[in-house]
């Protein structure tokens, strides 16, 4: 919704990395590894990816980053790298809800459309609505391993928020909300008109 609102692209390191993993390409290899034990890929490896990305012709008016960085590593190669950062949201939800979104995601194991078994259920249970695929969970939507993403989060991720807090660039907002009142809410943490 805000990269149409604001007419710029999402880059995702997960998609990013689930398409390299998908394909068995070298990093994907190395990645899938890592993803499916609930950890972080390597600083390395996701900045060398996410600079390649950004320097594509339909980076140049812009970008959402999703998923990166992870790390203050992350974030100071970033900020050395010379990309222009204007601002960083950080979406505040509770461990427990993360834990029950992430636990009841779905995704079609043909057309790879999402699926949520609480919130955006299939008209048949287990089957794609588009292509009638499988639906399937994804190996690191299980409730222990995104238990594990989240310790690992609290260890190396959030302590980002301080240093881009430092650089007057962090704005947070309520991230546990219906769709419609998190994208408000989004929306005036950025300064936007909702």
């Amino acid at each position: 919704m805000l990269s149409k609102r604001l007419d710029i692209n999402t880059i995702s390191t997960g998609v990013m990395l689930r398409t390299a993993i998908k394909e068995q390409s070298e990093i994907g290899k190395i990645a899938e590894k890592y993803i499916n034990d609930g950890k972080l890929v390597p600083d390395d490896v996701i900045v060398s990816i996410v600079k390649e990305r950004l320097q594509k012709p339909d980076c140049a008016k812009g970008f959402i980053l999703d998923g990166f960085p992870r790390t203050t590593a992350q974030a100071e190669a970033l900020t050395e790298s010379g990309v222009k950062i204007d601002k960083v949201l950080s979406l505040e939800v509770a461990d427990e809800a993360i834990i029950e979104r992430l636990s009841s995601r779905r995704e079609c194991s043909k057309c790879g459309a999402p699926y949520n078994i609480i919130s955006n259920k299939p008209e048949t249970e287990g089957i794609c609505d588009k292509c009638k695929g499988e639906l399937i969970q994804r190996a690191d939507d299980v409730p222990e391993t995104i238990k594990n993403r989240l310790n690992v989060y609290h260890e190396q991720t959030e302590p980002i928020k301080a240093y881009y807090e430092k650089l007057g660039l962090l704005v947070t907002a309520k991230g546990e909300d219906k769709l419609e009142d998190t994208t408000s809410n989004v929306a005036k943490a950025l300064g936007l008109e909702v």
